[in-house]
C-alpha cells in the first residue's frame, strides 16, 4: 500500500499549487481521501477530503475558497488545486485515505483517517 504525494515546492504570496496523491496496492476507488496539514510548530490539521466517487467534497473553512479537491479513480489519483496561496498555507501536506468518508477531517482516534492509509507529505512553502 502507497500513497505518493507530490507536487509541493516554493511558490510567492498569491500564486497557485497543484498537489497530486497517487495510489497503490488498495482498490483506490473503494476509498475517501483527504489531505492534511502541518506547519512548523503547529498540530496537523485536515484541509479537505473528497469521497469514494468523488460527488461529494468538504474543505477546512479557511481554504474553501481557495482550494479545490478532485480525484480521478480510472488514474489512482487525487489533485488539490491551491489558489491564492498565503504563508500560513506553509506545511508539509500528507494525502490520506479511508474506507470510510469520515467529515471530521480529524486525524486522531475515532477519526477513521487515524487508522487509514497514509502518505509521505510534500512540502509547501509561501514566501516572497
Amino acid at each position: 500500500v502507497q500513497l505518493q504525494a507530490s507536487g509541493g515546492g516554493l511558490v510567492q504570496p498569491g500564486g497557485s499549487l497543484r498537489l497530486s496523491c497517487v495510489a497503490s496496492g488498495f482498490n483506490f476507488g473503494d476509498y475517501a481521501i483527504a489531505w492534511f496539514r502541518q506547519a512548523p510548530g503547529k498540530e496537523r490539521e485536515g484541509v479537505a477530503c473528497i469521497s469514494r466517487s468523488g460527488g461529494v467534497t468538504k474543505y477546512k473553512a479557511s481554504v474553501e475558497d481557495r482550494f479545490t479537491l478532485s480525484r480521478d479513480n480510472a488514474k489512482n489519483t487525487v489533485y488539490l488545486q491551491m489558489n491564492g496561496l498565503s504563508s500560513e498555507d506553509t506545511a508539509v501536506y500528507y494525502c490520506a485515505a479511508s474506507p470510510f468518508f469520515d467529515l471530521s477531517l480529524s486525524d486522531r482516534e475515532p477519526s477513521t483517517w487515524a487508522s487509514g492509509y497514509w502518505g509521505q507529505g510534500t512540502q509547501v512553502t509561501v514566501s516572497s
